[in-house]
């Protein structure tokens, strides 16, 4: 039995130098080529008679070898020409700089020539796919449903396609396949090897769809084993934290709110308290929409394990909503002689000695902080209850760090990014889901409108109007400097423009990721206080920032976002009973798929249809901008087609690990192994023995 992992080079006819060339797309190894996977298929297999070929499309036609020569131009371009026949016509072909086709082809051979059909001196292809075929040879560039591979400078799509062909016939069907034959039998699931084979060199496009599912079934399957056995390790644990009783300090911060809790906090609060009762530990996500109120449902479940004797924490993934985080439990908890303290990479060495020191000393009740939670030397003395807000910012691997900190807390996800189901299954398949599905009352739709570089000096105009009525606004810029590479509007040059000409009468600011703690501190303080009336900002003020009185914000280079962090940015206006506006401002070369997005944010005010539509258009790849850290990749499945598939691998997943949590039966041996493999450093968060 061959070994898949050997190296590719090793393979006949590769050798190290094709070998570096496969490396730039990511083949190493055997296992790697076969699932370097073909991005379309072309159908080759309408062989049509010369005379009825249509000029302008692609056409597969056959025929016998009649003449060919090679020539070369005046400026030393050299053509290699070939003509053929059949009953019905004559066609010719021709190939530039490619004098080594000379001694390719006999007179009387017969040919398949694939490509596009124009007129010159008569019916002729340029550069077309070639084939020359003996009776009993099985085409592989024409006359068939040919694969279309990515490429890398130095290989040809023909010379890669021969290569796969090769790898295919040789190594497919040593392929070991991990799924059990009870579920490949009930989903009606080709075996792995011929999966493999017909990927690459299908039949027909319907044999293409069917590896294609197989495949993508083993994506969803291996991820929803890993999500279910991580699901099960919390849930099989009965000796996690209790918090039963009552909690004075919740009750007390309740009625010291200026506001009634909605419906709907109310609903997720009762349902995290119930949970948290619960000897098991808690693995909760909390979802809502921008300004939903998610942060104070979450303090007030801080409040049940401080009042049971226990610290809490919450993790921010930038230093700027850690702020704004650390602000409000001071508000809020510090009247009730709560110790909230800061922990970020900003802090002095004396200062973050002192909080490290109160954290270990169990002094610390509530700590608010960034990744700096999670790293080496902090100690808490008694870790019951944690917050991660915006999860996505961080990954699966840093959320178990933290949770390590502690003797298996309490967790509490929170994310105000609307994701849509199939990436949520995907993403937080482990976790119990809360949805707060209403909005505070006051709360106005942000009108949002799509302008072009013509207009900026009436929407200068429109901004002006509102910081003279009282309000507050944000320009957002997408970097902080401009670079040579890059001709986006930075923030601290708009800052300077602004403040010099259309708005000179008003106090302009600037904030961004680059400054010091302190000075972040000073600007977002002063225009919370009104002492500033135009924010310039880069996307730091995303999440977390809460101005009421700001009013109207306007977006350069929106295109260069996506749709769901434009929607994080345009819900820190409306976050009071003003009307408030959104002005996005793309490039003038912005492409007609950028144009369509930003549509949808105009037409859209639900976070979820927004969060679809980003999907849909951007894909999942490029849906958070970062990849899920621990996660394993997805190889041949796609969140948006794949739906069914996703949600069928999952349940006969979940229901596995159900009937065998320890993958433990025989007819799950190369299962366990494929699982490992998948998940590689994922594993430290669930056990497989």
């Amino acid at each position: 039995m061959v070994d898949l992992q050997t190296s590719i080079q090793y393979v006949k006819g590769i050798g190290p130098k094709r070998a570096k060339l496969l490396e730039k797309l990511g083949v190493r190894t055997i296992e790697d080529a076969l699932y370097l996977l073909p991005r379309r298929y072309e159908d080759r297999r309408n062989l049509k008679p010369i005379a009825e070929v249509r000029v302008g499309d692609l056409e597969t036609v056959a025929g016998e070898v009649l003449a060919s020569g090679l020539h070369q131009t005046r400026r030393g371009l050299s053509i290699f020409e070939l003509v053929i026949g059949d009953r019905t016509g004559i066609l010719s072909a021709k190939w530039f700089n490619q004098p080594y086709l000379q001694g390719r082809f006999k007179k009387g051979e017969q040919v398949i020539l694939s490509g596009k059909v124009s007129y010159g001196l008569g019916l002729q292809m340029l550069n077309p796919e070639h084939e020359t075929l003996l009776p009993e040879d099985e085409p592989i560039h024409t006359a068939r449903v040919v694969p279309i591979y990515p490429l890398t400078q130095g290989l040809s799509q023909r010379s890669l396609r021969s290569l796969m062909k090769a790898v295919t016939e040789n190594y497919a069907l040593e392929a070991p396949d991990h799924l059990p034959p009870g579920i490949l039998a009930k989903n009606g699931l080709l075996p792995l090897p011929e999966a493999l084979h017909q990927i690459h060199f299908p039949l027909d496009l319907e044999a293409a769809e069917s590896a294609r599912r197989r495949l993508a079934f083993d994506d969803f399957f291996l991820l929803g084993l890993g999500l279910a056995l991580m699901r099960r390790e919390v849930r099989v644990v009965t000796d996690g934290i209790s918090f039963p009783r009552p909690s004075p300090l919740e009750e007390r911060a309740c009625q010291g709110l200026p506001y009634f809790l909605t419906a709907a906090q109310e609903r997720a609060l009762a349902t995290i308290k119930a949970d948290m009762a619960r000897p098991r530990p808690m693995n909760r996500l909390l979802q809502g929409d921008v300004g939903a109120g998610k942060t104070i449902v979450a303090f007030l479940a801080a409040l049940v394990a401080i009042d049971h004797g226990y610290q809490a924490a919450l993790m921010a993934p930038t230093e700027i909503l850690a702020d704004q985080h650390y602000l409000r439990a001071q508000g809020l908890l510090g009247p009730l002689g709560i110790a909230v303290r800061l922990l970020n990479g900003s802090l002095k060495a004396p200062l973050r000695r002192r909080v490290m020191t109160e954290i270990k000393e169990g002094k610390a009740q509530l700590t608010v902080g960034t990744h700096a939670l999670i790293q080496e030397g902090v100690e808490f003395a008694n870790l019951g209850f944690i917050i991660i807000d915006e999860q996505h910012r961080f990954g699966v691997l840093q959320r178990a760090g933290l949770q390590k900190k502690g003797y298996r807390p309490d967790v509490l996800v929170m994310t105000a990014t609307p994701i849509p189901r199939t990436l949520a299954l995907t993403l937080y398949g482990d976790l119990d889901l809360t949805i707060i599905d209403e909005m505070p009352p006051g709360r106005r739709p942000v009108k949002t409108y799509l302008v072009h570089e013509g207009r900026r000096e009436g929407v200068y105009r429109f901004i002006a109007r509102e910081l003279r009525a009282g309000r507050q606004a944000y320009v957002v810029c997408p970097l902080v400097e401009e670079t040579e590479k890059a001709d986006l509007k930075a923030a601290v040059k708009m800052a300077r423009e602004l403040a010099r000409a259309p708005f000179r009468d008003f106090r302009v600011g600037l904030l961004h990721g680059r400054m010091p703690l302190p000075e972040k501190e000073a600007v977002m303080g002063a225009f919370q206080r009104g002492e500033l009336d135009l924010l310039v900002a880069t996307t730091v003020v995303e999440v977390g920032v809460d101005v009421p009185n700001a009013s109207v914000m306007l977006i350069e280079h929106a295109e260069r976002l996506g749709l769901s962090q434009l929607h994080q940015l345009r819900g820190r206006v409306g976050r009071s009973r003003h009307s408030s506006y959104c002005f996005l401002l793309p490039a003038s070369s912005h492409s007609t798929e950028a144009r369509e997005r930003l549509q949808a944010l105009v037409e859209h005010a639900d976070g979820f249809l927004i969060s679809e539509k980003d999907l849909e258009i951007r894909g999942p790849g490029d849906f958070f901008g970062t990849r899920q850290s621990g996660l394993p990749d997805l190889k041949v499945a796609n969140l948006i087609r794949d739906t069914k598939i996703l949600e069928i691998a999952r349940e006969e997943a979940f229901s596995l690990i159900e009937l065998d949590p320890c993958l433990d039966l025989e007819d799950h041996r190369l299962l366990k192994a494929a699982l490992r493999k998948r998940w590689q450093d994922g594993l430290r968060m669930f056990t497989v023995a």
